[in-house]
């Protein structure tokens, strides 16, 4: 059973030894809470005896939400190890750098993933793939192993537990560290906050390389002594069919996945199912409540930093809109980053919509303790993030006069996709490589729900915009991951500068989609461009509208 003052995660995983409830579902396989002890032991032991003795306690996991997924994580708990989540949307030197930077000597993947790794170099790196017939042989002399028997280092509370990547707004993402301690605390405070119990299920169907999963979906389940399901990739379609099936209590989820369960057909025993909550981050208060009339499931928006240095709890009375406040001891402000002041309160209309965004938003700070455990081999970054003993967030919010905090959207060039941090430097780049273009500008432009949106301008050279040839670019880069193309692109004749003849940012973000250029845009997940008349653009203003955001399209 799960054991709620446990301080380790390898302390968790070693209660599971001798359950025999179901601890895992995943399509038509079954593991009880004992056989997925048993399964992390013999790994544990699998990568003890694989790595080398110099080499950093890391492996690599390039895998979709298999059980091989959560087994590993409780492997790397045990061992003393840590477990780097790759995405497996990053391709190319991006993906190579990502194995090699986190110093991962065992790299854990799948024979669907295997054509992501095909021309990288990769010395020093071992690839298993778990789906193969060498991988159950490498396994078989471990069968026996118990919790404890093979261990790297003590799997004691300041020991090393996740890497997990997130972007910032220059260079490549940087891996945040996460140590048994805080994942287990972190474990134990949501299974209280939602009353998880033995019986509950958590459906993972958000990718287990994003901290989301690991932190907010299986650790509290493991905390509780709950099971687990698993969906391979997020499927809308299929998320009702899989929670009845699986007899799912709780999920988590980030950014649109929301909106793409209420985008399908709707159906007369939609609520017939046994959900009682979803938690998660930008699903916005309309879609919130949409969620909760259709399908009859409470879901309770949340936020906390990728790196875990600021977390905002949800209090009673947070009115709809708003996070929640600051937990009880936390220090949280919204600050003007160029003078180090506070912002002033918000102001509202009538109809709930910021009168006073130009003042009243800033960058959340967290001017007390901070759970913030660094980056690794970063110091750069850590510095950039901590600064003047504070802890920055990169994250806009504003704050109403009883403190409640809202959250506003990216600061500097980064850009938040689907609940996932882009960097635009990142993506002109990229871009920069069409040869139609004589300069290139990426920027954040609101989402009509949460979050962001990828906007391009694109200065031509010579000649019109040609939508189908653009396309083909895009889709021609193997660099360019899904959720960094542009959602719109604006043509112009000359980029637009500043004095100093750098690019007036500020200027492209303020106009957005609202200019008098060209902008053709992508109305679906297709890579197909057309024009955005003024009849989608009246028709895409009044989903802003719906959902109290209007406001920000004249502060981006």
């Amino acid at each position: 059973m799960g054991m709620t003052g446990a301080r380790t995660v390898s302390e968790l995983v070693r209660a599971q030894w001798d359950d025999h409830r179901p601890g895992l579902r995943c399509e038509d396989r079954v593991l009880t809470h004992h056989q997925l002890a048993a399964g992390a032991a013999a790994r544990a032991a699998l990568l003890v005896d694989l790595l080398p003795p110099e080499a950093e306690p890391h492996v690599g996991v390039l895998l979709d939400n298999t059980p091989e997924y959560p087994l590993w994580l409780s492997a790397a708990a045990l061992s003393g190890a840590a477990v780097a989540g790759i995405n497996p949307t990053r391709r190319g030197a991006e993906l190579a750098r990502d194995i090699l930077h986190t110093e991962c000597r065992v790299l854990l993947t799948e024979r669907t993933h295997l054509p992501l790794l095909d021309g990288l170099e990769l010395p020093g790196v071992r690839v298993l793939v778990t789906d193969s017939e060498e991988y159950e042989q490498l396994l078989a002399p471990y069968a026996d192993a118990a919790p404890g028997d093979a261990v790297l280092a003590p799997p004691d509370p300041a020991r090393r537990m996740l890497l997990y990547f997130t972007s910032g707004s220059t260079g490549a993402p940087k891996a945040a560290i996460c140590t048994q301690g805080r994942l287990a605390a972190a474990g134990r405070s949501l299974a209280g906050q939602f009353d998880v119990g033995r019986d509950d299920v958590h459906y993972i169907c958000m990718p287990m390389f994003h901290g989301n999963a690991v932190i907010a979906d299986w650790s509290p389940a493991l905390a509780a002594g709950a099971s687990v399901a698993l969906r391979r990739r997020f499927s809308a379609s299929a998320f009702l069919d899989d929670v009845r099936a699986y007899g799912a209590t709780y999920f988590t989820y980030v950014g649109r996945a929301v909106q793409y369960l209420l985008a399908t057909p709707e159906r007369p025993d939609d609520r017939d199912n046994p959900l009682r909550l979803g938690f998660g981050t930008e699903a916005g208060a309309v879609d919130a409540a949409r969620f909760a009339e259709r399908f009859g499931v409470r879901l309770v928006e949340g936020y906390g930093s990728s790196e875990g240095g600021a977390a905002i709890q949800r209090a009673p009375g947070t009115p709809p809109g708003a996070i929640g406040r600051a937990a009880e001891g936390d220090d949280l402000a919204v600050v003007d980053p160029r003078s180090g002041e506070e912002c002033p309160a918000a102001r509202f209309d009538g109809a709930g919509r910021l009168l006073n965004g130009a003042a009243a938003i800033g960058e959340l700070v967290n001017r007390g303790r901070s759970p913030f455990e660094g980056y690794w081999r970063n110091p750069a970054a850590y510095a950039d993030r901590v600064r003047g003993g504070w802890y920055w967030t990169g994250d806009l919010f504003f704050r109403d006069v009883e403190g409640f905090l809202y959250f506003a959207g990216r600061q500097d060039d980064r850009l938040r996709v689907d609940s996932e941090n882009l960097a635009a430097a990142m993506i002109e780049n990229i871009l920069a490589r069409y040869e139609r273009a004589a300069a290139v500008a990426v920027y954040a432009v609101p989402d009509p729900v949460a979050g962001d949106q990828v906007m391009a301008t694109l200065a031509l050279d010579g000649g019109p915009f040609d939508p189908d040839d653009f396309a083909g670019f895009l889709a021609a880069q193997a660099d360019l991951g899904p959720k960094m193309l542009p959602r719109f692109v604006r043509t112009v004749r000359r980029m637009p500068v500043t004095a100093t003849n750098k690019v007036h940012r500020v200027a492209l973000r303020r106009a957005g989609f609202r200019c008098p250029d060209p902008v053709w845009w992508r109305p679906d997940t297709e890579v197909s461009y057309e024009p955005l008349t003024p009849a989608a653009e009246s028709a895409l203003l009044e989903r802003y509208r719906e959902q109290g955001r209007e406001g920000l399209l004249d502060l981006s």
